[in-house]
């Protein structure tokens, strides 16, 4: 399974993105919209958005967000789908949140974008996306298929 990330919104505290889903036909399908931290040239713990890049995907089933999922979502949830390999940066996830202070580095999903006044971004309907893109990444795990992120900027 391929995921690719198109980011096109810059804030000076925010990233937005687009994810689709890569279908048989090669054909990409629009999955929802993916809210970051801001750009930087040199990682800011906690405040800066994952490099473009190709990255695997896999579960994880240690660690504190993972036991909260796990009693918030007891019939999907096998682990917190990460985001492997990404330099400078460990144990990031897709999960729920709609502002970039929900996260530290990690990608959060939603089915629309919010566009502040101030230029920042955020993403509605974190849980509705999360919903829609978590079994995807999990089915295709647990049939033994690769799944992969690729990251681009616009």
């Amino acid at each position: 399974m391929r995921l690719w990330l198109e980011r096109f919104g810059y804030g000076s505290d925010s990233t937005l993105g687009k994810l689709h889903w890569m279908v048989d036909n090669g054909e990409p399908e629009f999955l929802g919209f993916i809210l970051e931290d801001e750009r930087r040239e040199v990682k800011v713990p906690g405040e800066t958005c994952i490099p473009p890049g190709v990255y695997p995907v896999t579960l994880r089933a240690e660690g504190g967000m993972t036991q909260r999922y796990a009693n918030r979502f007891p019939e999907m949830h096998e682990g917190m789908a990460w985001i492997r390999s990404v330099p400078n940066f460990e144990y990031v996830y897709f999960h729920i949140g709609n502002t970039d202070d929900d996260s530290e580095g990690c990608l959060l999903t939603g089915t629309a974008p919010v566009i502040l006044g101030d230029g920042e971004f955020q993403v509605a309907r974190s849980t509705d996306a999360y919903k829609v893109l978590y079994p995807l990444i999990a089915a295709a795990l647990a049939s033994g298929e690769d799944v992969v992120l690729s990251v681009t900027e616009k």
